[in-house]
């Protein structure tokens, strides 16, 4: 259809239909419900009986939409995946700048060339991914930037006054004209660019420096905020508020398991990488359950949330990490361990916000804190609580391990150890493999050290072992040996009266 009809007079006898651009997205995606398709949504996980729906009537309505939730709730994203409910091809006005309906034109030069031409009115079309404008809302955005100004260049080039509609260079709103118009982060506009957007979103009609123009444009408004700007920058100013009809509140993902597939759908990855590096489902979970203590931990700020940037962004340094050891090595295959975590740390320290306590700590202790207490979390999932164990009648299954390191032998793991001497520091903790069995008969060989490992890493949060940090990896220990051979250093903090005793 798009190929053949190059004129108003053919587009006329097609039977075309203008549509709002408000209805097509209604009608496009009752189509797709009725068909039991996601409604133009694919590929966004967590959402599918909380904001999904929420946007669905919205649509439905017809309404301009805000989404507010804090950063990394794929806020974004939802407003790009819009486009995929508008026509694939709607025609316009050959040349037109605001790519005028041909049954409805509202700009001058749209209006004169149907008057001039007729039904031989040139015709274009315009695919759906030219319909989306975005702006990212910032202090320095000008009410010339959205709506328009008068073009003084344009006045004298084409000898016309002030009062000619021609004089106009308009901005990115009414250049959205029959798309979708999003603006990022809203309450960083300035409240007196806020209110230039009251008569469009209502009264359909723009001002520019005394000029006004009755511009019936056709737009769906996408609106995002975070609460958090509500305190720390702005705010959104209530009578535009009030004509923004739907507010939808987006959310983390409510479990690791959600969490993990939308980690999977969006780490990047090479096909390389893929290959030689063998991710068991433990780190994977590992890497979810850090931004999930991240989002509970009194170290950071809960009101700036915990993005899901962290667990995708670590996610990629934890396969990158074990990538680097196993191209040192000269190996051709390996797998992820717990102590390539020490890789994870940069990814975590840039996407948090610490309160005061948390700044005390410090960036890099509280990202290895949040390591810990995941690791924490996950031991009791896939192993017996030691601290129950210890007050157990019955054996306690870690006291071999436990004993080992009591005789006075330590373990180093260090970062880039390859296969061989990783495992053979592993089998040498007396009792650790045999442990290992007994909870998890039928593992592989990787999956087998994998969980070693991650035991000993399980004790230690559980002040079982001693687990010291080194600059490339991790030291293991017995505790009661670390607390009676204190560092003089350590030793200085100890008053008078504790000394005595």
């Amino acid at each position: 259809m798009t190929n053949n009809i190059k004129t108003l007079g053919e587009l006329k006898q097609t039977g075309y239909r203008s549509r709002s651009v408000k209805e097509e997205l209604r009608e496009n995606l009752i189509a797709q419900l009725q068909k039991k398709h996601e409604g133009g949504f694919e590929g966004i996980i967590g959402y599918e009986d909380t904001v999904i729906p929420d946007l669905q009537t919205a649509i439905l309505s017809r309404h301009n939409i805000l989404l507010l939730g804090l950063r990394g709730q794929a806020k974004t994203r939802i407003a790009r995946l819009l486009v995929n409910l508008l026509d694939e091809y709607v025609p316009y006005i050959e040349g037109s700048e605001l790519f005028d309906d041909p049954l409805n034109p509202i700009s001058w030069f749209a209006r004169n060339q149907i008057e001039i031409h007729g039904d031989n009115t040139p015709i274009g079309w315009i695919h759906r991914s030219e319909r989306y404008t975005e702006k990212l809302a910032t202090p320095d955005v000008t009410v010339a930037d959205l709506i328009g100004d008068v073009d003084p260049i344009k006045a004298a080039t084409m000898k016309l006054t002030y009062s000619d509609e021609r004089v106009i260079h308009f901005g990115l709103i009414p250049r959205a004209h029959r798309g979708i118009f999003v603006i990022n982060e809203l309450p960083d506009l300035q409240a007196r660019i806020q209110v230039s957007l009251f008569n469009i979103l209502q009264e359909k009609d723009i001002q520019i420096r005394g000029f006004k123009l009755r511009l019936p444009l056709d737009i769906q408004f996408v609106f995002t905020a975070n609460p958090e700007d509500y305190t720390n920058r702005g705010s959104i100013v209530t009578p535009l508020k009030d004509r923004i009809e739907s507010q939808i509140l987006t959310h983390y993902p409510r479990s690791v398991e959600i969490s993990r597939k939308i980690t999977q759908q969006e780490a990047l990855l090479t096909d390389e990488q893929r290959e030689a590096v063998e991710a068991d489902g433990l780190v994977k979970d590992l890497v979810e359950q850090i931004a999930f203590e991240a989002r509970n931990s009194e170290y950071i700020d809960k009101k700036s949330g915990v993005s899901a940037r962290l667990t995708i962004s670590a996610y990629e340094n934890l396969i990158s990490n074990a990538e680097r050891r196993m191209i040192i090595n000269g190996e051709k295959r390996t797998f992820v361990r717990i102590s390539d975590f020490l890789g994870v740390i940069p990814a975590i320290t840039g996407k948090i916000e610490l309160v005061y306590e948390g700044e005390l700590e410090g960036p890099a202790k509280v990202a290895n804190i949040l390591v810990g207490k995941a690791i924490k979390s996950l031991m009791q999932q896939f192993f017996p609580d030691p601290e129950k164990a210890k007050k157990s009648k019955k054996a306690n299954p870690y006291a071999h391990v436990i004993n080992w390191f009591s005789e006075g032998n330590n373990l180093a793991l260090i970062d880039d150890l390859p296969a061989d001497e990783y495992k053979k520091e592993l089998n040498g903790v007396t009792g650790l493999k045999d442990l290992v069995k007994q909870f998890h008969p039928n593992l592989s060989e990787h999956q087998q050290l994998l969980l070693m490992e991650f035991v000993l890493h399980g004790l230690a949060e559980f002040s079982q072992l001693n687990k010291g940090f080194l600059d490339n990896g991790f030291a293991f220990s017995d505790m009661f040996d670390s607390l009676f051979n204190l560092a003089p250093d350590e030793d200085d903090d100890l008053n008078e009266d504790d000394r005595l005793y």
